[in-house]
């Protein structure tokens, strides 16, 4: 299903110019100590909005030991801050089972806009095969699922989450990870994502889109050191 490229204003929003309807997160490429020495270091990530215009930065905030010892499954805070200087968003994702073999503690991501104020959250599901995930409202109400392929692995090809309604009906998002070349993706950790969402979707709501985009990142396209990246939930 082919999606429309929607982007608009939010000339009433507590954000700035910019949070459109179409937004992609950019990896930086690696530090060149991290790809010498496979010693992880805290990612930071471009956001950018269609135009190419960046609207956000976006630094996790974690200290060595938790790093390096617990991986792409890590928690982390991340701060979203503006082209002023402000944090506008803050991601908190605790530590949680990195695989589905463990249905009682599965990953999950809390959404704070502005920070200290809770807006939405992001809740892995239990499936035997496939990467799913609840979307939440402020009130933990369910609002939408993004569903992953069984094999989160593809090349010279994007990878496709899509957001569908509750009923998984309908598919009405999408959640991309966008192929940038055989030399950055076997030698550098540095992604490229993109996010198509309703364009009249609530705007605290498109926050926590963005927060999923985060958490996909992570569990999935994350490498530490001599570890690749996963091809699915069990591993």
């Amino acid at each position: 299903m082919e999606l429309p490229n929607k982007a608009a204003e939010f000339p009433n929003s507590a954000y700035p110019p910019g949070y459109a309807g179409n937004q992609v997160p950019y990896g930086y490429p690696q530090y060149p100590f991290q790809i010498l020495t496979g010693f992880e270091t805290n990612n930071k990530y471009e956001i950018k909005n269609s135009l190419g215009q960046r609207v956000y930065f976006a630094a996790e905030e974690n200290d060595c030991c938790t790093r390096n010892c617990c991986g792409p499954s890590r928690p982390f805070t991340m701060k979203i801050i503006d082209n002023m200087g402000q944090e506008v968003i803050a991601l908190q994702r605790p530590l949680r089972c990195s695989a589905c073999c463990c249905p009682c503690c599965l990953q999950e991501l809390e959404v704070q806009a502005p920070p200290g104020t809770p807006v939405g959250y992001i809740k892995q599901n239990w499936h035997p095969c496939l990467p799913k995930f609840t979307v939440q409202n402020e009130a933990k109400i369910d609002v939408f699922k993004i569903i992953g392929p069984c094999v989160v692995c593809s090349c010279y090809a994007d990878i496709n989450f899509e957001v569908k309604t509750m009923d998984e009906s309908s598919v009405v998002g999408r959640i991309s990870k966008q192929w940038s070349g055989f030399v950055r993706e076997a030698f550098t950790d540095a992604d490229n994502f993109g996010i198509q969402f309703p364009l009249d979707l609530d705007v605290k709501m498109k926050a926590v889109m963005i927060g999923a985009c985060f958490l996909i990142d992570f569990m999935f396209f994350e490498q530490t050191g001599n570890k690749q990246q996963r091809a699915g939930v069990w591993q």
